[in-house]
């Protein structure tokens, strides 16, 4: 296969500054509502990128699950590597990538836990394995095999039935937004690229060059 031969045409739309709502989390809110209206499977899936405080950079995709005037939240494992990074390096960028739509959203901030009580009320409204499997799985760690994670998986289901506790390593962070940058696809790859900063307590919008 070439993958050098590997190109499409971006043809559906542009984005001007003139279109573009001041707030950029409104802004945000827009294009996160087209993406749920166009039937885009998992549209709040997102790339978080973290580094050491080395600048030792890592990479995977999470789940938005929530996002208003404070920040963008997403859930994990306290001692996988991610949540590791952000203890060490509490700076990360988040990144929607929605390729039916031609675009792409980048978001970078500091990152915080959200409080306990968020993290418990979101783990309640979790599915049951998956609040089973927060409990037994050590992220990011080495395991003897796949068998040994699902008998600890039938001793947790066997000791908390359909209650298992949130586990202390095991909750939520916040990214505050700092910058945001929308990107357009656009024809002959000369993309639009509009970018939040805040200058002075205010977004300031600025035109970047594809």
């Amino acid at each position: 296969m070439d993958l050098a031969a590997l190109r499409q045409e971006y043809m559906r739309s542009g984005l001007h500054e003139k279109d573009l709502h001041a707030d950029p989390l409104a802004q945000f809110g827009n294009w996160f509502d087209e993406a749920l209206q166009s039937g885009i499977a998992l549209p709040n899936a997102m790339t978080l990128a973290t580094a050491t405080k080395k600048g030792r950079p890592s990479a995977r995709a999470v789940l938005l699950k929530g996002f208003d005037a404070l920040g963008f939240v997403f859930y994990t494992h306290y001692r996988s590597r991610k949540g590791r990074e952000l203890e060490e390096n509490p700076q990360a960028m988040l990144l929607f990538c929605w390729t039916e739509l031609e675009r792409q959203v980048g978001i970078e901030g500091r990152v915080a836990r959200v409080s306990a009580a968020e993290s418990d009320e979101y783990f309640a409204s979790r599915p049951l394995g998956s609040r089973l499997s927060a409990t037994i799985s050590p992220q990011s760690e080495p395991v003897a095999s796949r068998e040994a994670l699902e008998i600890r998986l039938e001793e947790a289901s066997k000791r908390f039935r359909d209650s298992p506790p949130r586990p202390a390593h095991w909750g939520g962070y916040r990214l505050a937004p700092e910058r945001f940058e929308f990107w357009q696809g656009r024809k002959d790859r000369l993309h639009d690229r509009l970018c939040y900063r805040r200058a002075g307590g205010v977004w300031k919008i600025e035109r970047l060059a594809p």
